[in-house]
């Protein structure tokens, strides 16, 4: 196996959450009408779906058959708790959140991105309270924005564009940083990553950075090839952790490598304690070794990537 082979062998789940779907041929008959955009429905088998569609809820009431759809609702299915929170929240916050978080979600999708339905819950409250900590001069300072951009350069984009959409919805002027934020929400809510804790993965490698930097001259910015396969090396290995699903405590390796490469052993082995320090977890071995080629590549001149 190679170190490349080891990077791609990311930590994957089953999703628990049902499909969200922006069509349904089975009849949806409404069940409460919480605001212009948000009806709860229930279809012919007894099924509770959350509706999200711009005006849906306008002029419609208890008992009134879904009319036919426009290209941009969304059905939902949310579990028990996430729709009972979810209806609690659309009560107490203004429907413009909701509408935001949809069209959010949907620009994230039309990257190819797959969310949990989860997604809608955890993004309308965040881009709340984004905007009323920004009203009451609240700023929260995301240190690892650089990291973010790096490890999850799709899902900040669409951050980006969703802090757009906020300055222009509301006319508060939130800093480009939120993005990283943002993005958060959105990994942390794809399908098959539902064990991957973002925000987790991009503070270990800030740390894991900070450590090769200080004990090598290595200098990490993901500009160039080796800098950014150290990158993606770093991103898969603290999924791996966090997800239990480490590689192997195959000796040969580490051995080869600090005969060829003992400066670049020396700072993984750094790391390593640290993770153990710091998180409880004991890396092995082959874990160790390809940190350690990751280390000595990124020492080579760079690479245009």
């Amino acid at each position: 196996m190679t170190a490349d082979e080891g990077d791609d062998r990311r930590p994957s789940s089953a999703s628990p959450y049902p499909t969200v779907s922006t069509e349904t041929t089975i009849m949806q008959i409404i069940k409460k009408v919480l605001n212009s955009s948000v009806v709860l429905v229930e279809d012919e088998h007894g099924v509770e779906r959350v509706l999200l569609g711009k005006g849906i809820g306008f002029a419609h009431r208890p008992g009134d058959a879904v009319p036919p759809g426009a290209h941009d609702r969304v059905f939902v299915e949310l579990r028990e708790t996430d729709q009972r929170n979810f209806v609690e929240l659309v009560s107490q916050i203004p429907v413009d959140f909701v509408e935001l978080a949809r069209r959010i979600v949907a620009d994230a999708e039309s990257e190819g991105l797959q969310f949990d339905p989860h997604i809608y819950l955890a993004l309308t409250d965040h881009l709340h309270f984004a905007i009323e900590r920004q009203r009451r001069g609240i700023t929260i300072v995301n240190r690892l924005v650089t990291e973010v951009r790096n490890l999850y350069p799709l899902e900040h984009r669409v951050g980006l564009r969703a802090v757009e959409l906020l300055r222009q919805q509301f006319g508060v002027p939130i800093p480009s940083e939120e993005a990283a934020n943002i993005a958060f929400h959105l990994v942390n809510a794809q399908v098959g990553r539902e064990d991957v804790d973002a925000a987790g993965v991009v503070s270990l490698v800030a740390s894991i950075i900070k450590i090769v930097t200080h004990a090598s001259t290595v200098t990490v910015t993901g500009d160039d090839l080796h800098g950014a396969r150290f990158l993606t090396h770093l991103h898969f290995f603290a999924e791996r952790l966090f997800a239990e699903r480490m590689l192997g405590d195959d000796t040969f390796l580490l051995r080869t490598m600090r005969e060829r490469h003992a400066a670049a052993v020396t700072t993984a082995e750094r790391v390593r304690t640290f993770i153990d320090r710091e998180y409880g977890v004991a890396v092995p071995d082959e874990e160790v070794a390809y940190l350690a080629l990751h280390i000595a590549r990124a020492s080579l001149p760079p690479v245009s990537a």
